[in-house]
């Protein structure tokens, strides 16, 4: 998963949970969800990034954190993907 939330809430420990996209195995690129190449997320294949499984997780529920940045372009398409999961006129371009 990737944590989406923003760090102000990451780091408090008044807030107990974070915002989280969970990936995907099996699934195709489309308006809310997001292909990853396996160097993108230290899996063994490629995966999908599903925003329209965004989830609230509790932080005790976090086990390990396997930091991978990911670069500006690819979190603003997150963003997007995010963005039409929630609003299905946000814009969409295949």
């Amino acid at each position: 998963m990737v944590i989406v939330s923003v760090d102000s809430r990451n780091d408090s420990d008044r807030v107990n949970s974070v915002l989280a996209v969970p990936f995907g195995s099996m699934g195709a690129a489309g308006p809310t969800s997001m292909r990853m190449q396996p160097g993108e997320t230290g899996l063994p294949q490629p995966s999908f990034l599903k925003a329209h499984f965004i989830s609230v997780v509790e932080k005790s529920a976090l086990i390990e954190r396997l930091p991978r940045p990911m670069s500006e372009r690819r979190m603003r398409q997150l963003v997007a993907v995010i963005n039409r999961a929630v609003d299905p006129d946000a814009p969409f371009e295949d």
